[in-house]
């Protein structure tokens, strides 16, 4: 269906429209709903047209564009400019979280708080002008924090678990008496398509939210389903959305007619309402058709009948809006005379946001990717007095989680096992009994969930501290990390934040257990997210400091933090020998600042650089050296992102000699950053590095023939002294 077909066809059905027949056929099965009805004046359908009369000459508009070069982004709206009648029911000071054909949506909250560049902004998204106020031209987003909707770039259903987590987190801030950014009222929306309602990321998200309904607690969430019956070109059945959530326990299930406002208003409020009312989640099904194909570049011709494609134009949203206006008495021509002049609005408006100027550097693309404010920071890192009893690492994260908890009324610490077996290793032992299960709580086993419970509780000013049980888990969860955390401050220009600090238990090295899923050393997928600060703390004492240095960080810059806890080095207490507590220490009265290293003594011959598990072998090979006069330096990076680069560098011109210490994998492992950040620096110095095998870790003692030894690296830098 061309771009001249879909206009042409509803200005011609506009007359004689008043006396035609039914025009719509939604798909899959609906409830009896003939006792279901709203009332809805001119004036709100006059609304309601203007958003998706907008709306879609914006999509016409957008191809225009693209066909001269000039627009980057043509995935529309049209054909779903009905959910202009799910905002006409909503409040605009409830959070939505949206489909990316939500572009008449946007336009009808725009109007209900009179916000006049509604067309404008998405127009500037279509070209990637800086200007744009959501994402500065950074992506075609639809999302604006003066009209409480939060951007999403691609959401695949990957929202869903951050709208589950804003949903929880506006009822938990009101129990805490935390200040929140949202009404205590409010509801939590978000939209998605059919084809997404199949994806894990939408699956796991609702059933987490049933669950939390199952254990009584509020969770204020509206579902809406969106449903074309197309994932670009893989067709839904007309009845599965409603076969798989229409009977679900713990989720309130309507439906109704998308392309019918009247009908979308009514089954909008009674959803909405429930929610509001009851405090639980509901989900919305909304019959959709698609025009125009997926986008700009798709030919549905190619897997789309062309009788079938034209069957669906009488389905028109646009159409039945008009086919209401008409029976309140409103003439056709004046419906086509308002169509044509929005054209023309729209017409101007993409004239002049075309010209406009685009991102110009890499340092104006990057600018609120992950801003830094050290100074900031530092203020913002509360310290203890210095403790005089020797701790071991998990005692020393007990105790400084504790410690924050009780500066902190806004922080949650939560995860699997956390609150009442104290987590695996004890590491959050006792939390749960000393501030209660409103801030230290167990989660289902989904690490997805509980990542979007944190993404949520940082919206609503929430701090989260949430844990995820082993390093291999991760990678369950990681498009959380990347897809959502980390762009959010991208894609908003700093405008919405989700700081938080993921406690991980990392690494191998553990006696007595283990096997791939509980000693895992690749962390190459943390790595690669842009803006991710990375803490590897090997010593009690970092630990404790780093730990207040991440969640100040969260707090001043919005980071989302990585922190990655050794299990080996939990319960560690000896370094050299049995006995000598080489490894206690009790907690400081400091500050560690992001991206700092720490260096363990001065020699002039070699030296090590290293993290985690790397730092105490590395210590105990300098010693040894020491002994037969080879002095060496032992660099602890601390930070794997952003990396000490001007410690390392400095340290490594000292000796003149390096050898980087990685218990991770060869390939993809962290020696590789350290190597090209030294090259980078224009060190000209000897250097070789030592790793882990670039293998999954066995069972037993098989897996000390893949991962670093204290032989291989006493071996490695003998090599390099000699």
């Amino acid at each position: 269906m061309g771009d001249e077909e879909l206009d042409r066809h509803f200005l011609a059905r506009l007359t004689g429209l008043a006396d035609a027949p039914a025009l719509h056929r939604p798909r899959g099965p609906y409830e009896d709903r003939s006792d279901r009805s709203i009332e809805c004046g001119a004036t709100s359908l006059w609304e309601l047209f203007e958003a998706q009369a907008t709306s879609r000459h914006l999509d016409l508009a957008a191809r225009a564009l693209k066909s001269t070069g000039r627009s980057f982004y043509t995935i529309g709206s049209a054909g779903h400019e009905g959910n202009a009648a799910l905002a006409a029911q909503l409040r605009p000071t409830d959070p939505a979280l949206l489909h990316y054909r939500s572009g008449a949506f946007y336009l009808q909250r725009a109007a209900q708080l009179s916000y006049k560049d509604g067309a404008r902004d998405v127009l500037l998204g279509v070209v990637a002008a800086a200007a744009e106020p959501i994402a500065g031209g950074r992506h075609k987003v639809i999302g604006n924090a003066s009209l409480n909707i939060i951007p999403q770039t691609s959401t695949i259903a990957s929202h869903l678990p951050r709208a589950l987590g804003l949903a929880f987190a506006i009822e938990r801030a009101r129990k805490l008496g935390v200040e929140s950014s949202w009404p205590a009222d409010a509801i939590t929306v978000c939209s998605f398509g059919d084809a997404s309602a199949n994806h894990s990321t939408a699956t796991g998200a609702i059933n987490a939210a049933a669950q939390v309904t199952h254990q009584g607690l509020p969770l204020p969430l509206l579902f809406v389903c969106e449903d074309n019956g197309l994932g670009i070109s893989v067709r839904t059945q007309p009845d599965w959305i409603n076969a798989a959530y229409g009977n679900r326990d713990h989720l309130a299930y309507f439906g109704a007619d998308g392309c019918d406002p009247l009908d979308t208003m009514a089954a909008a409020l009674e959803a909405q309402r429930y929610v509001r009312e009851k405090r639980r989640p509901a989900f919305l099904h909304l019959s959709m058709v698609r025009y125009l194909g997926h986008a700009g570049s798709d030919a549905e011709i190619a897997y789309r009948s062309p009788s079938e494609i034209a069957a669906e134009l009488d389905r028109d949203p646009l159409l039945a809006t008009a086919r209401g206006l008409l029976r309140l008495d409103v003439s056709a021509p004046e419906i086509a005379a308002r169509y044509e002049a929005i054209r023309e609005q729209v017409t101007a408006l993409a004239a002049e946001v075309c010209e406009l100027p685009q991102l110009d550097s890499a340092a104006a693309v990057m600018a609120p990717l992950a801003p830094r404010r050290p100074a900031q920071v530092a203020a913002a890192c509360s310290l203890p007095e210095a403790g005089s009893v020797p701790l071991t690492l998990a005692q020393a994260i007990n105790t400084t989680l504790a410690d924050l908890l009780a500066e902190r009324p806004n922080l949650l610490v939560f995860g699997e096992d956390v609150a009442r077996k104290g987590g695996v290793y004890g590491v959050s032992r006792g939390l749960l009994r000393k501030y209660g299960a409103a801030r230290v709580f167990d989660t289902l086993l989904d690490e997805q969930s509980i990542l979007g419970l944190a993404l949520g509780s940082g919206l609503t000013g929430l701090l989260p501290i949430p844990e995820i049980q082993y390093l291999a888990y991760v990678h369950n969860a990681s498009d959380q990390l990347r897809g959502e955390a980390a762009t959010l401050q991208f894609f908003s220009v700093g405008q919405y934040r989700n700081p938080m600090v993921v406690r991980i238990a990392a690494y191998a090295y553990q006696k007595g257990f283990g096997g791939h899923f509980h000693n895992d050393n690749s962390i190459a997928a943390l790595r690669d997210i842009p803006g991710l600060v990375i803490a590897s703390p090997a010593r009690p004492d970092d630990a404790a400091a780093m730990l207040r240095s991440c969640v100040a960080a969260a707090e001043v810059d919005g980071s989302v933090c990585a922190f990655l806890e050794p299990i080996a080095l939990y319960h560690a207490r000896d370094l050299h020998d049995e006995g000598d507590n080489g490894w206690l220490a009790p907690i400081p009265a400091e500050h560690v600042p992001v991206g700092s290293a720490r260096v363990y003594g001065a020699g002039n011959d070699l030296t090590i650089v290293t993290f985690g598990n790397g730092v105490p072998m590395s210590l105990r090979v300098a010693n040894r050296l020491a002994r037969e006069g080879m002095r060496s330096r032992v660099v602890d990076l601390r930070w794997l992102a952003p990396l000490p680069a001007a410690d390392l560098l400095r340290e490594a011109k000292a000796t003149g000699t390096v050898l980087v210490v990685d218990e991770t994998r060869r390939t993809g492992g962290v020696s590789e950053g350290v190597v090209a950040a030294l090259l980078d620096a224009g060190y000209t110095g000897r250097m070789t590095r030592v790793t882990s095998e670039d293998s999954f870790i066995p069972l037993g003692d098989a897996a000390l023939h893949v991962l670093l030894s204290e032989q291989t690296i006493e071996e490695a830098a003998r090599r390099l002294l000699s």
